[in-house]
């Protein structure tokens, strides 16, 4: 049982938090404005992408019948014909089990087009498949407007098939030719995923990004880009679906050459000085392959939500990829799979403990009777509420939560108004324990648009959340305590660096930045 001193020494706190704000009230009639954003800053849609949080990735096409991952683009089409497809399925799965979007291989590396592109015949109207008059990106393009599910089309760059392939100019002409029918043909377009794969060996040429890119923006506006570096999301840099504990959504995209070998940490990282806003995605499949093949099970739903934590919670959307099989359908286990992931992550999440709190902060922004930046915001959800601190306060920055009973929980949850720049650079968290002292959980780097992180379970009713270190004054717009009764946390701090070490891997990379900069001039 907590003693009594605890509580005595929250209200102390409360009561000169109170006594502080008072005293700064002033007579003015007019509320304190939101502070100034730090740059870079989300484009609007950087920020509908981002609170998707996951995405369905549907691989399907020709390999599905061949059994392999990479085709050679000279199989026949006629051994294409799924004979149930059924793409109101697909949406049906994805925004049951809780995806917000779905994305095809509208081609994939073997050139074999879902859609009947009248640049080539390798495609749906030269299979058997609804007698040579079906269309895959059409019917899917409509089942998600009928589930209120945003689309997304992948268009390989790297094409097996096709003859002009390594043509400079006549393939980047070609290839623009069938984005641009992906793009005006099937309504809105929310996301386009690119890659520079492509096998050893293979034909070289050079890729227009840039003419693409400007093409896609062009024709929809309100889609993001997925490429190694960007415009809009960047790669993680590997297929496992795995974040760096540090992630920022803070990037340079002239560092990143899509297709290249890239820094992997950097890709992983992100940049605390990168002058873009280019956060990651973490792509991984359910099954061992991205194409389903019959002797393949897909992951369990434990694998997929110790994911969820190092993906979603590392300040990354999550795109699953849960490949159609020969039928046309998604499997039965796939969808038993994804059933209890959801299960999983709705019996976890659903009830924010923190709701059920007192909560004071160690300064707030503004007046007293001005609750437009108080405490109470973080347990509302949505980017634009948010506790601000008084300007004034320059470290330390504290939210205290104080429970009426002991609680238990092992899940940290803090979101930051990404609108307003990625700022938080190190966090922990503390309890009270019985002794009355202030007891270490866990520490982590930064937040994002959403960070969890998993502990071994401490029972407290006084908890503080402290910011260590950020870019400016932090911003919160959301903190939830959680009870995770499935999964087994690892018995040590978030995060793969110590305090010292993160901060002078900082300072290192902004010398290097300057010194960069010195040299330019």
């Amino acid at each position: 049982m907590i003693k009594n001193k605890p509580i005595t020494q929250f209200l102390k706190i409360f009561t000169i938090f109170f006594s502080f704000q008072l005293s700064r009230t002033s007579q003015s009639l007019h509320p304190k404005p939101p502070p100034i954003p730090i740059l870079p800053i989300p484009k609007s849609h950087q920020i509908s992408w981002q609170i998707a949080d996951m995405a369905l990735f549907l691989h399907f096409g020709i390999n599905t019948f061949t059994d392999s991952e990479w085709g050679t683009g000279h199989v026949d089409p006629s051994i294409f014909n799924p004979h149930l497809l059924n793409a109101t399925q697909w949406v049906t799965v994805a925004k049951d089990f809780g995806f917000k979007r779905v994305i095809l291989t509208a081609k994939h590396h073997d050139g074999f087009c879902l859609w009947p592109s009248k640049y080539t015949d390798y495609s749906v109207k030269s299979s058997p498949w609804r007698n040579g008059f079906g269309d895959i990106v059409a019917e899917l393009a409509e089942a998600a407007r009928n589930g209120g599910l945003e689309l997304g089309l992948y268009l390989s760059p790297w094409d097996r098939h096709e003859h002009c392939f390594g043509e400079t100019l006549e393939y980047n002409e070609f290839y623009l030719g069938q984005m641009t029918e992906l793009l005006t043909r099937y309504g809105e377009i929310k996301y386009v995923f690119l890659d520079g794969a492509k096998g050893d060996g293979e034909k070289d040429m050079e890729y227009f990004f840039d003419d693409w890119f400007s093409l896609i923006h062009q024709l929809q506006p309100g889609a993001s880009i997925f490429s190694d570096s960007g415009p809009d999301t960047r790669w993680i840099g590997n297929e496992a679906g795995v974040a760096g504990t540090t992630c920022w959504s803070l990037f340079n995209c002239s560092a990143v050459k899509i297709g290249a070998y890239n820094d992997p940490i950097y890709s992983m990282e992100g940049d605390a000085f990168g002058h873009d806003w280019v956060p990651a995605e973490c792509d991984v499949s359910i099954r061992p392959g991205w194409f389903w093949h019959a002797s393949e099970k897909p992951k369990s739903a434990m694998t997929l939500l110790d994911l969820y934590y190092k993906s979603v919670g590392r300040n990354c959307p999550l795109l699953l990829n849960v490949p159609p099989n020969s039928s046309g359908l998604i499997s039965d286990e796939d969808i038993q799979v994804l059933k209890e992931f959801s299960e999983l992550r709705n019996s976890i999440f659903s009830h924010n403990i923190a709701k059920s709190a007192l909560l004071s902060a160690s300064s707030t922004r503004g007046d007293l009777d001005d609750s437009q930046f108080g405490p109470k915001n973080v347990i509302e959800e949505g980017l634009y509420t948010y506790w601000a601190p008084d300007q004034g306060q320059q470290s330390d920055w504290i939210i205290y939560l104080y429970f009426q009973q002991v609680i238990a929980f092992n899940v940290l949850e803090l979101q930051e108004p990404i609108q307003m720049g990625q700022r938080i650079i190190e966090f922990h968290l503390d309890i009270l324990n019985e002794a009355g002292k202030w007891q270490h959980v866990v520490n982590g780097t930064t937040v994002g648009y959403r960070r969890l992180l998993l502990f071994p379970t401490v029972k407290s009713h006084l908890l503080r959340v402290v910011i260590d270190k950020s870019r400016v004054f932090p911003l919160i717009s959301y903190l939830g305590i959680y009870m995770d009764s499935y999964s087994v946390p690892r018995r040590v701090s978030d995060g793969t660096h110590t305090k010292s070490k993160f901060m002078n891997n900082l300072v290192f990379r902004r010398t290097a930045y300057n010194q960069s900069q010195s040299a330019s001039i």
